[in-house]
């Protein structure tokens, strides 16, 4: 029995192969050409057993055995006939592999015919055409004329092999073909065009007991103008903690996505915003700084992602990726503690994954991101020029997915993020004689940031007889007091056991291990707590570590009206954990070194158009006290 049951198994392969080769060589029956697939030929009950095809469901056979001993004009047939003769195919088995085999034929013969009915139509309507343009160019017949059109042969041959090229591509890539279809270029149909508008209503109240002596410099206000004069009798520029604010604003995105075939493609969007900030892309309707807006003057489209792609591989679990340009964010990233959802990467950048088994996937990630490259000319008002201070960040993670349990899937990675050169540095000492006279190390200072970080003063100025010995003319620039080089641990558990309706906890940790106390309680201008004994100076009071943890309940992506989902996320993010310049937006109108709570309640309209409610809660956690509670409304449509 063991023997017999091997031999069964070893001939299936070669059954399916000798099937094949006779579908192929079977003569075509009147009506059909050669090139075609037959219809099903009727199978004749073989010898020794006249009911065996009887009991195929639906199978198109003779009452009684052909002439010949049970032979058939079918090869396919005759040899199924004596492979169950002689013992080596299950009677059962010779029944299904009929069934398929005239399943197989009638689908390829029904698709030839809708192809070439409509290649044929085609074709007649393009023939036409051409007749008519022929006569409409040619002079108006006479009374006593006549004219007969004439196409060469070579032509028409030329026009219906393009023609039925063009079908037959079109039916590969699943168009509908109908006869008043116009046929489109072929690379059309390797772009796919895609894109999103918000609208958001957002309120901050700013409730009592915050500071607004002048403890909140904006410090992204001052490094991105002139240098502030510290020995002046007006305040820097302050942030806003005391008086509530409402805005109306939009965001629209359109992409272009390319696939240039051989494993490569590329992309292009465009999207709204205020500023060209790394950050947000919302535009606030009616706002007139920054040099638009306001009376319904038109905004600004940037440049959002321009980039190629290269992918090896290409399947689901196992694939290699390659990217240049300006690109998403390729870091697995479950929240927006450390990265805001809007934040593009410029640079090269790399991921891989491979599927070891069912339920193991790991993953790699890593680039090299330009974050800021000296301008050619700096000073630009000295003849000798400074030394350049680019900034680049480098990053890795590593991680993976698993699936420990039916309806369980996690996924854990580590992270590092080097900023080389970040941190800010103390110049060559000077005496600035005016706000256009340049530091050497001015441009260490952040082209951006939000608010959080500890800072410290740029310039070593020297006191003398041209600055009043140093009580005046003290035009100052600010730096980060610490480098960054971030520790980030992120993981997600999903539960889909409901069907539709998923559970997943999310958190994230995060430590800044270039952190040093000591070292930035000598230099940090804010971020000091109250004053000591005696009026003594403020202690530092900023710190390295950031985590969050989050829940969401729901469907985890909308595909019908009255689709939902539920989330809630507490978070605890010190001043100099992570670089506030990158970080969530809308907590806490953005940064770090702050606490606190955001529920979020999401429906859907439609399945392209959804509807969001948010609320956030932020808690200043060093320095001086600052509350804010954020309202979000948002109506959300994508195609």
């Amino acid at each position: 029995m063991l023997s017999l049951s091997r031999r069964r198994h070893s001939v299936v392969p070669f059954i399916l192969v000798v099937s094949w080769c006779a579908l192929v060589a079977t003569p075509s029956r009147a009506g059909h050409p050669a090139s075609e697939n037959p219809p099903p030929v009727a199978a004749t009950e073989p010898a020794g057993d006249p009911t065996l095809f009887a009991k195929a469901e639906g199978a198109q056979l003779n009452p009684a055995p052909a002439a010949g001993g049970g032979a058939t004009g079918n090869v396919v047939i005759n040899l199924i006939n004596r492979l169950v003769d002689r013992g080596l195919l299950p009677k059962e088995d010779a029944v299904d592999l009929i069934r398929q085999a005239e399943a197989d034929a009638e689908r390829t013969r029904e698709r030839q015919e809708i192809t070439e009915g409509a290649v044929a139509q085609t074709a007649a309507m393009a023939q036409a055409a051409a007749q008519i343009a022929t006569q409409a160019a040619a002079p108006p017949p006479t009374e006593d004329s006549m004219r007969v059109t004439y196409i060469p042969e070579i032509v028409k041959a030329q026009l219906r092999d393009q023609i039925k090229s063009e079908m037959i591509a079109a039916i590969r890539n699943g168009d509908e073909i109908t006869p008043n279809r116009p046929m489109a270029p072929e690379w059309t149909s390797r772009i796919r065009i895609s894109g999103d508008v918000r609208l958001r209503a957002d309120k901050t109240a700013f409730p009592d007991g915050n500071d607004n002596t002048g403890s909140f410099p904006n410090f992204n206000a001052i490094n991105t103008g002139v240098p502030f004069d510290t020995s002046g009798t007006v305040f820097s520029p302050q942030l806003n903690v005391d008086q509530n604010r409402q805005r109306l604003r939009v965001r629209a995105r359109l992409a272009f996505d390319v696939d240039m075939r051989e494993g490569f493609s590329g992309g292009i969007r465009i999207a709204t915003g205020d500023t060209p900030t790394p950050l947000s892309t919302n535009q606030t309707l009616g706002a007139a700084n920054q040099g638009q807006g306001g009376n319904f003057s038109k905004t600004a489209l940037w440049l959002d992602r321009g980039f190629l792609k290269y992918e090896l591989g290409g399947q689901p679990g196992r694939n290699l990726a390659m990217m240049v340009g300006r690109f998403e964010n390729p870091f697995f990233t479950p929240s927006e503690m450390v990265w805001d959802i809007d934040v593009n990467f410029d640079g090269v950048g790399m991921s891989s994954k491979y599927q070891l088994s069912n339920w193991f996937t790991p993953f790699i990630v890593g680039g090299a991101f330009p974050v800021f490259n000296t301008d050619l000319n700096f000073a630009t008002n000295q003849p000798a020029k400074f030394k350049s201070t680019d900034k680049w960040l480098y990053g890795g993670q590593a991680g993976f997915e698993i699936k420990p349990k039916k309806n369980f899937v996690a996924k854990l990675a580590g992270a590092y993020y080097h900023f080389d050169g970040a941190e800010g540095r103390l110049s060559d000492p000077f005496t600035p004689l005016n706000p256009q006279d340049q530091g050497n190390t001015d441009d260490t200072r952040p082209s951006f940031a939000q608010k959080g970080n500890t800072y410290m003063a740029l310039r070593d100025i020297v006191p003398s007889a041209l600055n009043d010995f140093g009580t005046t003319n003290q035009y100052q620039y600010f730096g980060l007091a610490t480098a960054f080089r971030e520790l980030v641990l992120s993981g997600k558990l999903d539960y889909n056991g409901f069907e539709t309706v998923q559970i997943s906890a999310f958190g994230e940790f995060a430590k800044n291990l270039a952190f040093k106390q000591g070292e930035i309680d000598a230099k940090a201008v804010n971020n000091r707590g109250p004053l000591g004994v005696d009026n003594a100076p403020a202690k530092f009071d900023g710190g390295d570590m950031a985590w969050l943890g989050g829940v969401r309940v729901g469907h985890a992506v909308f595909q019908k009206r009255g689709d939902w989902n539920l989330a809630a996320i507490y978070r605890h993010v010190e001043s100099d954990a992570l670089m506030d310049a990158f970080t969530d937006s809308n907590f806490g109108l953005g940064g770090t070194n702050m606490k606190g709570y955001t529920f979020t309640g999401s429906v859907a309209l439609s399945a392209a158009v959804n509807l969001q409610a948010r609320f956030m809660s932020a808690n200043e956690i060093a320095g001086p006290p600052m509350k804010s509670d954020t309202f979000f409304l948002e109506l959300f449509g994508r195609f």
